[in-house]
């Protein structure tokens, strides 16, 4: 039976963390750790409720969420959005995985060390990643489901073998296994970072303050490295059988009701690559196509993006 999230009440006095040494506050957002599957998770939050937990991909970071955290809060939602493993000096993994089955632990554990019995998770790119595979882990964790831009199933994977048009869309994927991939990123102030924004969000225009942030979250130690991590653990299984079987397990049907959006203009991913995605969600889908919208949907129309993830968390 799935269980109701906990009042904000009970919340606060299961997790009393918000001590000076680990929190500040900027505006409405609250920024500290959380301590979850063997990592000190930096996370942004807003607000206070039913808990929303907000994934992000590559090449972003958690500051990306700043204005969904803030009208989530405004909503009556309690928003956290939480760096994925990797993406913070002292982040890397413990156990050296960035496979979606390690991702889909962390939204797991998150959920836990939060307090929270269920979340709703909204997960973009990578982050849609993550929450799918915790969906699929655990569907008493998680109580409704928002996927961007990645879609969930068989597709994709067939598509980078057979399809022409996904693989020139994923070249950086495939340069990304090589050893020059993190030399070649840093060159020129991360200036293939920009190109990948500008060809997967072509009607979109990275604000400068958010491309310096970006280029100093890559910048930090360790963390180009093991963002690419997650795309040279892509294609290859775990050596070991009991990991092969618990990858299978993060890649089963979904239970908790879903909502998929993706953007007609998507340079990344194309938009085609979700259909028949239905039959992976035993408790529905619904699956909104956004027409004159690239990859990073949530940032170029977040408004409308943020109105369907309402209404669907309502409904």
């Amino acid at each position: 039976m799935i269980t109701s999230a906990p009042s904000a009440e009970q919340r606060h006095a299961d997790v009393p963390r918000r001590s000076p040494q680990n929190s500040s506050a900027i505006g409405h957002i609250r920024r500290r750790t959380v301590h979850a599957n063997g990592l000190d998770f930096p996370i942004l939050e807003a607000g206070n409720g039913p808990l929303v937990l907000c994934l992000h991909g590559f090449p972003d970071h958690a500051q990306s969420w700043i204005p969904f955290l803030d009208r989530l809060a405004r909503e009556g939602y309690w928003a956290v959005a939480p760096a994925l493993r990797g993406y913070w000096i002292g982040g890397a993994a413990p156990d050296g995985s960035y496979r979606a089955l390690a991702t889909g632990q962390d939204v797991l554990a998150l959920i836990e060390s939060l307090g929270a019995d269920q979340a709703d998770l909204v997960g973009h790119d990578l982050g849609a990643r993550a929450a799918y595979a915790a969906a699929s882990l655990d569907t008493t964790r998680v109580r409704k489901l928002v996927g961007l831009a990645v879609p969930y199933g068989k597709g994709l994977p067939t598509a980078f073998v057979a399809d022409g048009d996904q693989q020139r869309r994923s070249w950086y994927m495939f340069f990304f296994q090589t050893h020059l991939a993190e030399t070649a990123v840093k060159l020129n102030d991360f200036a293939l970072l920009d190109r990948l924004w500008r060809e997967w969000s072509p009607g979109y225009v990275l604000a400068g303050s958010h491309r310096a942030a970006l280029n100093e979250t890559f910048g930090q130690p360790g963390v180009l490295t093991q963002a690419l991590a997650y795309y040279r653990q892509l294609f290859t299984p775990p050596s070991d059988p009991a990991a092969q079987a618990l990858e299978a397990l993060a890649s089963r049907p979904i239970a908790a009701p879903s909502l998929y959006l993706h953007g007609t203009e998507d340079g990344c991913m194309s938009a085609q690559l979700s259909d028949g995605m239905e039959a992976m969600f035993t408790h529905g889908l619904e699956r909104v196509v956004m027409p004159g919208v690239g990859h990073f949907l949530h940032l170029e129309q977040p408004d409308a993006v943020l109105n369907h993830i309402l209404r669907f968390l309502r409904s």
